[in-house]
C-alpha cells in the first residue's frame, strides 16, 4: 500500500513539474506540421518564356504578363492619345530615374513639350512591344531619345541586343516617319566596388559599335556619351552609386551632355 502511494506520488509530482516543456514540444509540433503543409501546398515558380531580344513582346513574371509592366503602359498609351509631345525619352530605369532628378529635367528640358516612358526592368523586347501597342499612337515626337539595351546584357549576345535595338528604331519611324531619334550609346556599367567593368561592359561595347552604325544624320543621330561618366577610365559611385543607375551628379552629366543637340533636332 505505501509502495502505491509513493509510485502515485512521484508520478503526479513529475507531472506537475513539466507541464511547459509538454505544452511547448507540442507547439513545436504543430508549427513543424504548419510548414511542413505549407511546402506542400506551395505552387511551383511558371517560368516565363524566351524572349529574342528583336520580336516584341510584354514583360512576364510568374509566367503571365506583369501587371505594373501592363499599368504603367496603358498610362503612357493615354498621355500619347492626348497628344502634344515633342520630345520623348524612351528607355528602361535608368530614362525612368529622371522622375527623382525633377529640376534637373525642368532646368535641361523644360523648353519642350516633353513626356518620360521609361521603365525599370525593361529589355528591347518590351520598349518594341510597347511602341506596337500604342505609346506613340496621337503623337508624332519632333525628337525621341532612346537608350536601352543594358537588361538584355545578361542573357542576349551582342548581335542579338543589336538587332532589338534595330528594330525599335525602325518602328519609331513605321509609326512616325517624321521623328528623329537621338540613339544614344548603351552607358558603361561596372559589378565591382570600385567601379571596374565587368565582362558584360564588352558585350554592351559590341553592341554599340553596331547600332553606331544606324547613324545618317537624318532621321537617326547616334551620340556616345560613356566617357563622359567616367574618372580615370572607371565608373565612380557619385555618379552610378550601384555602377548602374545615375545619381542627380549623372543625370546632370546626361542633361548636359545632350543638349546642344537636342536643341538642334528639335528645331
Amino acid at each position: 500500500m505505501k509502495r502505491i502511494t509513493f509510485l502515485h506520488t512521484l508520478a503526479l509530482a513529475t507531472l506537475l513539474a513539466s507541464p511547459v516543456p509538454l505544452f511547448a514540444q507540442a507547439k513545436t509540433d504543430v508549427k513543424k506540421d504548419a510548414k511542413t503543409d505549407a511546402k506542400k501546398d506551395a505552387k511551383p515558380a511558371i517560368p516565363n518564356p524566351v524572349q529574342p531580344p528583336d520580336v516584341a513582346a510584354p514583360k512576364f513574371s510568374n509566367g503571365q504578363p506583369d501587371a505594373n509592366f501592363l499599368k504603367t503602359h496603358e498610362g503612357f498609351v493615354a498621355i500619347a492619345k492626348a497628344g502634344g509631345v515633342d520630345v520623348l525619352f524612351l528607355g528602361d530605369s535608368i530614362t525612368a530615374g529622371w522622375r527623382g532628378s525633377k529640376e534637373i529635367w525642368d532646368k535641361s528640358f523644360g523648353g519642350y513639350k516633353t513626356a518620360n516612358f521609361g521603365i525599370g526592368g525593361d529589355r528591347t523586347q518590351h520598349v518594341l512591344w510597347r511602341i506596337t501597342n500604342g505609346e506613340l499612337d496621337g503623337i508624332k515626337p519632333k525628337v525621341v531619345v532612346l537608350m536601352i539595351g543594358t537588361n538584355n546584357s545578361g542573357g542576349d549576345d551582342a548581335p542579338g541586343i543589336a538587332k532589338g535595338v534595330t528594330a525599335i528604331v525602325k518602328a519609331i519611324h513605321a509609326k512616325s516617319p517624321s521623328t528623329k531619334v537621338l540613339l544614344l550609346a548603351i552607358f558603361p556599367r561596372g559589378n565591382k566596388p570600385d567601379g571596374a567593368f565587368g565582362a558584360g561592359q564588352e558585350k554592351l561595347k559590341e553592341v554599340n559599335a553596331t547600332i553606331a552604325k544606324l547613324h545618317d544624320g537624318k532621321s537617326v543621330h547616334y551620340l556616345d556619351i560613356g566617357e563622359k561618366f567616367l574618372t580615370g577610365g572607371v565608373l565612380k559611385a557619385e555618379i552610378m552609386p550601384d555602377f548602374l543607375h545615375l545619381s542627380k551628379a549623372g543625370y546632370q552629366i546626361w542633361a548636359d551632355a545632350i543638349t546642344p543637340k537636342l536643341a538642334e533636332l528639335a528645331k
